[in-house]
């Protein structure tokens, strides 16, 4: 492929992004922060999920759902459950905003 036949990735994406449904944006905004939250979960653990290691504090309980509002719409995130302690993603708290 010649220089000059290269794809403008960034044109691209958002061009299909603005074509596509809100529902896939939805999708994709879900998909990013459920993976976000089980990499610090892991880290906060010792050890990923199912996965057995020495260095191990702690081990997952399951999940709690909670709506969050974003521009995109409402999206219904699985927030990882700890045995021991708590976890909550900092980044999904908005700061309170001023009128």
């Amino acid at each position: 492929m010649a220089a000059s036949d290269s794809v403008d990735v960034s044109g691209w994406l958002d061009e299909h992004l603005a074509a596509a449904s809100p529902d896939l944006l939805r999708v994709m905004i879900k998909q990013f922060a459920e993976a976000l939250m089980n990499a610090e979960v892991d880290a906060v653990c010792g050890a990923g999920y199912r996965e057995r290691s020495d260095v191990r504090v702690n081990s997952r309980n399951g999940y709690r759902l909670r709506d969050w509002d974003t521009r995109a719409g409402s999206i219904e995130l699985a927030i990882p459950k700890l045995r021991s302690g708590s976890y909550f993603p900092e980044w999904l708290l908005e700061r309170r905003r001023r009128a």
